[in-house]
């Protein structure tokens, strides 16, 4: 009796475990860097990136997809490794460090002459018709001078699939770094 409750007992908990929970996570890569920047902020200019939002709908752990022109879909087996607002403060600092040189970058207060950047992401996600979609705003605070500009980019996936809807998102957000930087290095 006892070696069939046993039995039993594994025959349900490898039924548990062997569910079709297939469940994949994803990371944004980095853009390909131009040799690592190391210098002291002798000399330097400050860039504090203080903070990057995002709505409720693209803050769960599911890749967000759009489904038609009002329906979106978080999925639940798709899902970013880490928040997304992390991941895309997190490579914004990377991509903005590796395009601006003469300036240091950081997600944390460098001093009092630093300048801050805060970006509102409204869009991060991929839709029916095969494009992924990147927008929002950015706000610069250069010297007391507030800069603010709107973004919005569709990038056309070259595949089907997640793997590839990410890889272009990720593109996208690097186009959007390289924008910002752009800006930046205008400044006086």
């Amino acid at each position: 009796m006892k070696k069939w409750l046993f039995i039993v007992g594994v025959m349900v908990l490898t039924a548990c475990s062997s569910g079709s929970d297939n469940k994949s996570y994803y990371q944004l890569p980095l853009a390909a860097q131009t040799g690592g920047q190391t210098s002291t902020s002798q000399g330097n200019r400050l860039l504090w990136v203080e903070q990057v939002v995002i709505p409720d709908s693209l803050a769960g752990n599911g890749v967000v997809y759009q489904t038609s022109d009002v329906q979106y879909v978080i999925a639940n087996n798709n899902l970013w490794a880490s928040p997304l607002d992390q991941q895309l403060r997190n490579t914004l600092v990377a991509n903005l460090n590796s395009q601006l040189p003469g300036w240091i970058v950081a997600s944390q207060p460098l001093g009092s002459n630093q300048d801050t950047l805060n970006v509102t992401v409204t869009g991060f996600h991929g839709r029916y018709d095969g494009k992924v979609i990147i927008s929002g705003e950015w706000l610069l605070n250069h010297q007391g001078q507030l800069i603010k500009r709107p973004f919005y980019l569709e990038l056309k996936q070259q595949q089907d699939g997640y793997d590839e809807m990410v890889k272009m998102l990720a593109q996208g957000w690097a186009q959007e770094s390289a924008s910002i930087a752009k800006e930046i290095s205008r400044l006086p």
